[in-house]
């Protein structure tokens, strides 16, 4: 079967809100991606590679690979270091 990434997608530096970002993705890896000779885009015969899952835990992911016996490559997920700062900082230091 085909192998997959299980991980929780993190926020761009475009965002400022953590709203989407609490579910797990199941993202099927590419095997051989070529380059489309027409156009220079990487493509793939792999139609696999296409599809994402959404899932609303890690355990829920995990358990769906293991049914459909998809051998997976787990990505946990960093905890975000938050640094409190004020606006008067800027003046007192």
């Amino acid at each position: 079967m085909k192998k997959a990434k299980i991980y929780k997608p993190s926020k761009t530096a475009m965002q400022s809100g953590l709203k989407k970002f609490d579910k797990w993705i199941l993202e099927f890896i590419a095997n051989d991606p070529t380059i489309n000779p027409l156009m220079g885009w990487e493509s793939s015969n792999d139609t696999y590679s296409e599809l994402k899952m959404e899932f609303t835990s890690k355990e829920l992911a995990v358990d769906y690979a293991k049914k459909n016996k998809i051998e997976y490559e787990l990505i946990e997920s960093q905890a975000r270091k938050v640094n409190k700062k004020s606006y008067s900082d800027n003046f007192t230091k």
